[in-house]
This record gives C-alpha cells, structure tokens and sequence, in this order.
C-alpha cells in the first residue's frame, strides 16, 4: 500500500486511514477494541470531532499510550475563538494527549482569513505556536467553500467527499490540492453507505497520490476489509472499472449522502436514511430496510411539514422536503408489492 506525504505537514501514513465517528454507537470496550485493532494492523491516522459525542473518549483510552506512533486529527464546530478553545481544551483531555496533530474546523460555511473580524483563523494560529495543535485543517461539504480553501494558501489540509461518484469539478479540486501542496482527507469515500464494494472504493483513491481516505468504521467486519488491503496492492483495472461505471450511472444526480448535517428534525424524521431509502433498499439487504422498525421510521415522514429547515442545512443544495416525499412513495410501492426491489 502506498504511502502519502499529507501535504506540507510532513505527516506520512498509509493511504488508509481510521474515521471514528461511527464508533460512538459502539459500546466502550468494542470501540477500545476496534482502535487498537486498527493500530496494530497498520493504521497510523485517526480522526474523530468534538461532536463525535465519545468518539474522543474512546479513542484517548484505546491509543494513548502509543500516542507517538500515531496521527490524531480531530475538529471544532466552535463558532467563537472562546468556543474554538473550550472544544480544544476538551479534545485534549477526552483524548489523553498534549497536543492535536491537525486541527480542523468542522463543516465550515466560509473560509476563515486573517482579519475577517471573526478572530477565528487568529486564533487557530494562537493555537499553533503554542504547540497545542500542529497543524491547521479545515473540513467542508460545498464545492465552492473547498475550492476557496484550497487556493487559499492558508490551510495545510483540506477535508471534503470524495468517491468514484464524485463529479469532475471535485476530481480538479483534489489536483488543485495537490499543486497547492495542501494535503486532501477524503471523507465519505463509501459516500454513506451507497458503495458497497470495497476493493472498488479503494482502487478508485488508490489513482490519487495525495488523498487520505478515512473509512468510518463500526464492526470488526469492516475494520477487516480495510485491513486486509495493506499487503495487498488494488489498482484500478477493467472488472473494477465496469464496476464504478454501473454505479455511477445508477447513481448520476442528486442524491442525499446521508451526512446528517441536515438534522435534527423538528418532526423526528430519520431524515439522513429516509431520504436514500430507494436507494438503500436496492444497494443493501432489502430486509433490513423493510423491517417494521424502518416502516415505523418511514411513516414519520408523513409528519413533514415543509418547514425547510433540512433544506437549508444542506450542504449539497438538496431539495430535502422533495426526496422524502419521492422516497416514501417509492418505500410504499415497494412495500405494496408493486416494485421489486
């Protein structure tokens, strides 16, 4: 497996990395498990949030005393430069560390400068030359915002999705990246579950010598699949091409990632799964999409009231009120018999 240089941070790691936020649903010891699992079968680069709610915890327990050996990069969904360093100050102690490796602004909606009056990019600089953070990132989900970040020159990394179901104009963001020598974290590189096929996903990154995927990871079964790529060298060939052709047709246009930035709800709707579930139902096992606890999630869609909010905080400009309403009927024909799925 090939080595990346992350950028000009100097950080190397192999091009597979550790995306912690889906083991806050784990119980401790799983997630304690997981991680050290991860660690000593390759993995070196880990990322977490503030907001990953004990993602941050579990990992202090799980690597702090092989803290040296690894990269941590975790985030900050502060609003203030009090807010930046109250996430900070909490990262450090939940993650048992003196220092963060790279810290990241999470999902920002601008590109933070010097004197835009908000103090933020100041304070983050702050951070830096005392040593609490060595390197200054930043994460974001529109294409406009990342192209910003990228030619900006202030940032040493640059978090964004990416797959083989992303669009040209984010494949030229990912080689900006590259010339700006700005290094790029790939985030949902499975685009929320909808890439079924592993060795795929990974031969599609594999093609760019300067992205880090982070894998989120749940179960020891996933873990195993990533893992069992670090001796074994995936490239890009005729199946696999086939493969991501069929996928990308299948999935060409707009579609809810399931990034949950969308949530909460007003009216408790499961909006991040509700508005994939026609997609869901035919790229996983139908019957866990149409067991009668999803049927019961389903029916709250029916509760919607147009509000817009979900619309809002989309980070794709999704009509989100539209593909639930068009996902709930798909759901019901499917349910009726009518579709097979």
């Amino acid at each position: 497996m090939r080595t990346i240089r992350i950028g000009n941070t100097g950080i190397e790691t192999p091009q597979n990395a550790f995306g912690a936020l889906p083991i806050q649903r784990d119980d401790t010891d799983t997630a304690v498990k997981l991680l050290r699992k991860a660690y000593e079968g390759g993995m070196t680069y880990f990322d977490t949030a503030r907001a990953y709610s004990d993602s941050e915890e579990k990992m202090g327990l799980a690597l702090s005393d092989i803290r040296g050996s690894i990269t941590i990069a975790t985030k900050t969904m502060g609003k203030t430069p009090d807010e930046v360093k109250r996430d900070l100050d909490t990262s450090l102690s939940k993650l048992r560390t003196d220092h963060i490796d790279i810290y990241q602004f999470h999902c920002a909606s601008k590109c933070y400068r010097p004197d835009d009056g908000t103090g933020m990019y100041e304070t983050v600089e702050e951070l830096k030359a005392q040593g609490v953070i060595k390197h200054i990132g930043i994460t974001a989900h529109r294409i406009d915002v990342a192209e910003e970040i990228a030619s900006s020159g202030l940032y040493e990394t640059l978090q964004y999705p990416f797959s083989y179901l992303s669009s040209d104009r984010e494949i030229a963001l990912v080689n900006k990246c590259r010339e700006k020598n700005v290094g790029f974290i790939a985030m949902k590189a499975l685009s929320g579950g909808l890439i079924t096929d592993y060795r795929a996903a990974y031969a599609f990154i594999s093609q760019f010598e300067n992205v880090v995927p982070i894998w989120g990871i749940q179960r020891e079964n996933e873990l195993d699949e990533w893992l069992s790529l670090m001796n074994d060298d995936i490239v890009m060939n005729d199946e696999i091409h086939s493969l991501i052709e069929k996928d990308k047709k299948e999935l060409d246009g707009d579609f809810c990632r399931g990034c949950g930035y969308c949530m909460p709800c007003p009216m408790g709707i499961e909006i991040n799964n509700c508005a994939r579930i026609s997609l869901l139902l035919r790229r996983a096992p139908s019957s866990n999409w149409l067991s009668a606890e999803w049927q019961e999630k389903m029916k709250t869609v029916e509760n919607c009231v147009n509000c817009g909010m979900c619309k809002s905080r989309c980070p794709y400009g999704l009509n989100t009120p539209a593909l639930l309403q068009k996902n709930l009927k798909d759901y019901k024909n499917v349910l009726a018999g009518k579709v097979k799925v």
